[in-house]
């Protein structure tokens, strides 16, 4: 029993199939290269590259056509000088392909003002709407040059503008969308600038008013900024606020109370530290580093050692830092915001702060005024914080009554903006109702000494304030300073 051999191909049939399996592969790569491509002309060069070759074609080019946002281009193959896009957008080949919204071949036809023995084109669609064309021109099959392109050739055509429109589409989305987020995000650093201050920078007093007005402009430069106020305040917020509304806002912020860090630990924070330098120590960067391009915001500048007031001054002075045990200089693009609810000419002349770092960091002072220098603002400070207590529960807000106010008006509160928000937050937490008297406001000891003072007697208030906190927590002044909202070293400086 004799098997039959298997016929092998003829060559023109072997030719064939090497043709179409090179089609499918090109298919194949441009679809795996469309995910990652972002970029409208490399898309097309690699289009054009690819199907010219794979055509059998001598010359072809590919057409984006012009939108309001994008100006369009040609890309070409065996084309000079390259073809403009107003010239291919106008050819009435292309024109009859996005008329037909589909592949097309013609003998003996003329494109961009040259004869060409064959044409062949394709429109790229997206939706209704051609984004742009392929066009190759003069096959070759087999040294016969202008043989006409068949319905393979038209096929291959209308699967490659199958990949290619939808990514076209894809990519000009992209573009559109980033272009909405920067716009957007300009929009947002405007308002920072300007909403953001009036918005959290509460009040309608001439010294809110002027506050507000020395923070738009001093955000605007890039000079270093004292805050100085007493506790309570809002200087850490006025200094979010000058990096939020400045031009490094894209950048770091770094908060560090000099008060809250050991002083054995404090140079560390500050500028870092390299590994080695005691046994088990790790390298560690410091806040400055981390900050470069930012903003770096020291608390209670008053309570930095003299020793780091030096170190402060050359990193001042330099703009670049040495980490503990490292002898690299690092530069750092920081801007420094400070605060201090001290007397700091006071320190200067007392030999506790450094008059040169004085004047380094202090090139703008911003000085907050007490709450009980501006009582007008109480009212609407209140109005905000029961919104943002009422929001922060999912609740109704509540509302104060004559009373309640009359008693805010009254009281002297040592502790400020801050005070006012943790009395206004205990009341809600322990009111049932929706309106707030003067019974539910748990004030202080400033209140029992005196319904209403003065400048001359704010020191004794303080005191008599500070020593009945200390009574309540039987002379512990970690939570003494806790309660007040003050560092222990402030407490210490009171002198209670």
């Amino acid at each position: 029993m004799s098997t039959a051999r298997p016929r092998s191909p003829r060559p023109d049939e072997a030719f064939d199939l090497r043709k179409k399996v090179l089609r499918l592969e090109t298919l194949y790569d441009v679809g795996r290269s469309l995910p990652g491509t972002r970029d409208e002309r490399a898309l097309l060069e690699e289009v054009v590259g690819r199907a010219v070759p794979v055509l059998d074609a001598a010359r072809g080019f590919s057409a984006l056509f012009e939108t309001d946002r994008s100006p369009g281009f040609v890309v070409a193959l065996g084309l000079a000088p390259t073809p403009e896009v107003v010239a291919a957008s106008g050819d009435p080949f292309v024109l009859d392909l996005c008329r037909a919204r589909a592949p097309l071949s013609r003998p003996s036809e003329s494109v961009l003002g040259r004869a060409a023995g064959s044409a062949a084109g394709v429109p790229f669609l997206a939706g209704e709407r051609a984004l742009g064309v392929l066009v190759v021109l003069d096959r070759e099959a087999r040294g016969d040059r202008g043989a006409p392109f068949d319905e393979d050739d038209r096929r291959f055509l209308g699967s490659l503008a199958g990949l290619v429109g939808p990514a076209l589409e894809g990519i000009r989305r992209f573009e559109a969308l980033a272009a909405d987020i920067d716009r957007l995000r300009e929009e947002n650093r405007a308002l920072k600038g300007t909403l953001a201050i009036d918005d959290v920078l509460i009040g309608d007093s001439a010294e809110m008013r002027r506050v507000r007005e020395v923070v738009a402009r001093a955000a605007a430069s890039r000079v270093n900024v004292l805050v100085t106020g007493e506790s309570g305040t809002g200087k850490e917020l006025v200094a979010k606020l000058l990096h939020a509304a400045s031009a490094r806002r894209e950048g770091p912020f770094l908060a560090l109370n000099c008060a809250a860090v050991p002083e054995a630990l404090l140079e560390a924070e500050l500028f870092g530290i390299e590994k080695g330098v005691a046994t088990g120590v790790e390298a560690r960067v410091g806040k400055f580093e981390l900050a470069s391009g930012g903003t770096i915001f020291l608390d209670e500048i008053a309570d930095a050692p003299l020793a780091i007031q030096a170190k402060l001054l050359r990193v001042l002075q330099e703009r670049e830092i040495e980490r503990v045990g490292g002898r690299q200089r690092i530069p750092v693009d920081v801007r420094v915001v400070s605060a201090t609810h001290s007397d700091l000419p006071s320190e200067i002349r007392a030999g506790r702060f450094r008059e040169d770092l004085f004047y380094r960091l202090r090139v703008v002072e911003i000085r907050l005024p007490a709450l009980r220098d501006r009582r007008e603002d109480i009212p609407r400070l209140a109005a905000h914080f029961l919104s943002r207590i009422a929001a922060r529960d999912g609740r109704a807000p509540a509302v104060l009554g004559r009373d309640a106010v009359k008693a805010l008006l009254d009281y002297p509160f040592p502790g400020n903006v801050r005070e006012l928000e943790n009395l206004l937050e205990g009341a809600v937490a322990l009111t049932a109702g929706g309106t707030l008297g003067a019974a539910d406001l748990q004030f202080g000891a400033a209140r029992a000494e005196s319904p209403t003072f003065s400048s001359t007697d704010l020191r004794a208030v303080e005191q008599a304030h500070i020593r009945r906190v200390l009574s309540s927590v039987h002379g512990n002044k970690s939570r003494a300073a806790k309660i007040l909202g003050v560092s222990r070293r402030t407490l210490y400086r009171k002198r209670v």
